[in-house]
């Protein structure tokens, strides 16, 4: 048997390849948008992708499933579980095979038995795998989003992610169900969960690629919970504020991904062009470290960094309907940013500015703007002699864990709507929990016009050092 995982980082997502070595044939589950990933690795282990299917419909994400079955001519599966709120509704237009409870994907001597394990989303599948040249027994399961390391899947997405309201505690009920039918198999079973650390679809997953289930019945808190009222309360309690482009993501994969043939790359654009793209539809985001936005950027322009937060960011923070611009130090940032951009969707990506636009600019349109960090210190003192409104921007739960006496809390994701309610005829200083999304955040208000903007260096991690106080609600 072939099994093999692939991880994005950037949404810590997994995929996996399932195969048999005798018949050359595998199944590819809940593939992303870079279908030549998975081409080019069944080409090397000489598999014949036979099967596309997903284990649910995904938030996060923009599934890659119906694009890698157009490419390969691969057969796609799809769940048709689940009630008829919540159904695919391309599967029939692209002669999708509907899955359900106790179906079979057959591999040769390969099963993988279809499980439907509902809580997560209504229609969520797992498949248990079973490698009939070594044993009668399941040697593991691919769990999507209902099983993680050390965590489950949220099931409050429907509600605040989709909008279909008072289904939260109903789907929490049917995870609790769900779990109670994998206590029932065997606990050598590999768990082989779709997220790792870092991922919005669950609350503290964790950093280890796989686990088994016997292990899980041991740590994981949600299977420790004596009834499912005490479950409920729990998996439903701190949950974090789901992206906004998660809404954008169930729609697109429930009604069908638009399949993309490329992606892009963007081009090199002149400093002349700044002007006309800032004055007209395009957002600017700058991907460049944010230590070199802090020494100069071109203005109305948004620090969102490259690396392992960006899609989220960019997922929470850009418009789907306005084409986006970046200021990369190269080229190979900026097909980078692009290909992270369509892994959500985001694919009207108008070209790039190199550092040599902002020299141009500084040259022909008078000095770049600067963004100004701060340490818990200097912040204290910009309270007392300046007046200065000091601003938390992270979720609720860590709010509500500790701040700083006297902060105000506005969490990032929404911090655009609110920015009637800040002064602008004093300083905003902003902090976060390591001073990375503080950055983003000040450049979102200087973005709108806020004049005095400075982001607190270190932020929550610093405060111990700086002596100052915490209190919690």
């Amino acid at each position: 048997m072939l099994l093999r995982r692939f991880y994005y980082d950037g949404l810590a997502q997994a995929s996996y390849m399932i195969g048999c070595h005798a018949t050359r044939e595998a199944v590819v589950i809940d593939p992303h948008r870079d279908a030549q990933l998975y081409v080019r690795a069944a080409e090397e282990e000489g598999m014949l992708i036979r099967y596309v299917s997903e284990t649910h419909i995904h938030a996060d994400y923009l599934s890659g499933s119906l694009q890698l079955a157009r490419r390969t001519g691969a057969q796609l599966l799809l769940s048709g579980e689940g009630d008829e709120t919540w159904q695919y509704r391309f599967a029939e237009g692209e002669g999708a095979t509907l899955l359900h409870e106790g179906d079979v994907i057959g591999l040769g001597k390969i099963r993988l038995e279809v499980l439907h394990t509902p809580g997560h989303t209504p229609e969520h599948l797992s498949f248990l795998i079973t490698d009939g040249a070594t044993s009668v027994h399941p040697m593991g399961v691919i769990t999507g989003d209902f099983v993680f390391v050390g965590d489950v899947g949220r099931p409050d997405l429907l509600e605040t992610a989709a909008g279909l309201s008072g289904t939260m505690e109903a789907s929490a009920r049917d995870l609790f169900r769900s779990l109670q039918k994998l206590r029932e198999l065997p606990g050598h079973l590999q768990i082989l969960p779709g997220h790792g650390a870092g991922s919005a679809c669950g609350k503290s997953l964790g950093a280890v690629p796989t686990s088994t289930l016997g292990y899980e019945l041991l740590v994981n808190w949600a299977f420790k919970s004596e009834t499912e009222s005490d479950f409920v309360r729990k998996v439903l309690e701190d949950q974090p504020e789901p992206p906004a482009y998660f809404a954008k993501m169930k729609e697109l994969n429930r009604d069908g991904p638009p399949v993309l043939d490329r992606f892009p790359a963007p081009q090199r654009l002149d400093a002349a062009n700044v002007a006309s793209v800032l004055d007209g539809e395009g957002v600017v985001v700058d991907v460049r470290p944010a230590t070199d936005f802090a020494e100069g950027h071109f203005p109305r322009t948004l620090s969102i960094p490259l690396g392992p937060d960006f899609p989220g960011l960019c997922g929470t923070l850009l418009p789907y309907d306005r084409p986006v611009f970046f200021v990369a130090r190269d080229q190979r940032d900026a097909v980078d940013a692009a290909r992270d951009l369509a892994f959500i969707g985001l694919d009207d990506v108008g070209g790039f500015f190199d550092p040599a636009a902002l020299v141009d600019w500084a040259a022909s349109r008078g000095p770049l703007q600067a963004m100004v960090e701060v340490g818990w210190e200097d912040t204290q003192r910009a309270r007392t002699e300046e007046g200065a409104v000091l601003v938390d921007v992270r979720g609720s739960a860590d709010w509500r864990s500790g701040h700083v006496p006297g902060a105000r809390h506005a969490y990032l994701g929404t911090l655009q709507l609110g920015v009637g309610e800040l002064p602008r005829d004093r300083p905003i200083i902003l902090y976060c929990q390591a001073g990375k999304r503080s950055a983003v955040a000040a450049s979102l208000l200087q973005a709108t016009g806020f004049e005095d903007v400075r982001s607190v260096r270190g932020g929550m991690s610093a405060l111990a050092a700086a002596g100052l106080p915490i209190v919690s609600e």
